[in-house]
């Protein structure tokens, strides 16, 4: 019997690994991205692959969506949006493709009798932690609304596999990096605008003192945990993290180049370190890319950034306004 996966998110960076991955290991593949952010780039290796169905859908749509997916018996839905401040300017969208969306596919899933939904989620509902390493039962803290939007995802998409009957898993990524990490024009993740700065000769910003950590995990061991989630009879809420957290200053040390110090944010943790104890022990996942070696790997495909846009410190302090304006909490 022929399975076929749905992937929503299929262009986007950890959405197109995913998609190579199931295609290695023999699944028939339904990529739906709408483009905004993904790119037909990602796609290299699987577009002309017979096991490979590409549609370029919104999953507001659920008409299209519904159409696109009737055929697929799992769900691995991954198409968000992300970023702090354009999450703070258009609340709107965001709730609209990370609620709705969700939503929508999995009241598709309850109809055609979908058997597994992985649904991605993000570190960033526990806000700022109060325990390090964090685990599963830290509180719920979003500071924005991106953080709220997957996490009222993440809900909603629990209580349906609850209601309905569907095996429904979610994965709080932490910090994923790796390479086809995102360079679109929004101010965003440390690595694509780390990563264009040193393509340009131009020094790395770093916000406060480069002191804080972040639980940066490599793309591989992203997917080797999705995978591992969809072929599991366990489900509820994981952490995927790297087992570490590793400074700012020493990703500028491995990356190399020169430095400029830009303002500490509101709303950002000094630390993200995700207690992995739950899966290792139901997926028997861990983690098998080290810090070092996946900033080398990224350095190796460094030329992926050189169209992306060049931040400094005047183009961020005028990005960042909304961040400051609606999130300090001392104004």
């Amino acid at each position: 019997m022929v399975v076929r996966v749905l992937v929503t998110g299929a262009a986007g960076f950890i959405g197109s690994h995913v998609v190579d991955r199931l295609l290695d290991d023999g699944f028939h593949v339904i990529g739906v991205d709408n483009l905004e952010v993904g790119r037909m780039s990602n796609l290299k290796f699987a577009i002309n692959n017979p096991k490979f169905d590409f549609k370029e859908i919104d999953v507001r749509n659920s008409g299209a969506l519904l159409k696109a997916c009737t055929s697929a018996s799992i769900f691995l839905h991954l198409a968000a949006l992300a970023d702090i401040v354009p999450s703070v300017e258009k609340p709107d969208k965001y709730f609209e493709t990370n609620v709705v969306g969700t939503f929508n596919l999995m009241q598709i899933a309850r109809e055609i009798g979908v058997k597994k939904v992985i649904y991605i989620a993000s570190s960033s509902c526990y806000g700022i932690p109060t325990n390090l390493p964090t685990t599963e039962l830290e509180a719920i803290r979003p500071q924005y609304p991106y953080a709220l939007t997957k996490y009222l995802g993440e809900s909603l998409a629990l209580h349906w596999g609850q209601v309905y009957k569907i095996s429904t898993t979610s994965l709080r990524l932490f910090n994923v990096f790796g390479p086809r990490a995102r360079t679109s024009g929004t101010y965003g993740a440390v690595f694509g605008v780390f990563l264009a700065q040193k393509n340009a000769g131009k020094p790395f910003t770093v916000v406060g003192d480069g002191n804080q950590t972040r639980d940066f995990t490599y793309v591989s061991d992203v997917v080797e945990a999705i995978v591992l989630a969809m072929n599991s009879t366990h489900s509820g809420v994981f952490n995927v993290g790297s087992g570490g957290t590793y400074s700012i200053n020493r990703l500028v040390e491995l990356l190399g180049g020169d430095v400029v110090k830009i303002p500490k944010r509101p709303g950002e943790p000094n630390s993200t370190f995700a207690d992995i104890t739950k899966i290792r022990n139901e997926l028997g996942w861990s983690p098998k890319s080290s810090f070092e070696a996946g900033v080398e790997n990224i350095l190796k495909s460094i030329d992926d950034w050189k169209d992306g846009p060049v931040w400094d410190a005047a183009s961020i302090e005028v990005a960042t306004q909304s961040w400051f304006k609606y999130l300090d909490k001392n104004e």
